[in-house]
């Protein structure tokens, strides 16, 4: 299965914010929305960078509360791994497992197009290996 077809069945939404907000207002947009990490985009929509939940907790443990006051761009992780909707789930576990994160925008021409979690790549592949169960199991009682 690749990353554009889970991008059609969940959607292709995503939470963004911009480089110069306040950790304190990211980590807001966090909470609301129940997610582990915001993407950092330009006016364009291109991908600047990434905050996760752990460059927040990063932040507060060196600098204290008032570090929440610091830009998302003194914290974020700049050098951004993305895919393509062409991408393999197989693929984003991989680069998911190496880098140790658990999203993965999508881009597209340059643009953020979705973002992939790890998440979604667990719910998928279970659905696949349950269908491979059931397919198998099918199979075994009808011979």
């Amino acid at each position: 299965m690749s990353v554009g077809k889970i991008l059609a069945i969940k959607g292709k939404a995503v939470v963004t914010t911009s480089a110069a907000q306040s950790l304190h207002e990211a980590a807001r947009m966090l909470s609301e929305h129940r997610i582990g990490a915001v993407v950092v985009t330009d006016a364009r929509g291109s991908v600047d960078g990434i905050l996760s939940e752990r460059d927040i907790v990063k932040a507060v443990a060196k600098g204290g509360a008032a570090a929440l006051e610091d830009k998302v761009s003194d914290h974020m992780t700049r050098r951004v791994v993305t895919c393509v909707a062409a991408s393999s789930i197989n693929q984003v576990m991989e680069v998911m497992t190496a880098g140790k994160f658990r999203h993965v925008p999508v881009v597209l021409d340059g643009r953020l197009d979705g973002m992939i979690s790890i998440g979604d790549v667990v719910k998928h592949r279970l659905a696949e290996l349950e269908h491979e169960s059931a397919s198998l199991r099918e199979y075994i009682t009808a011979s």
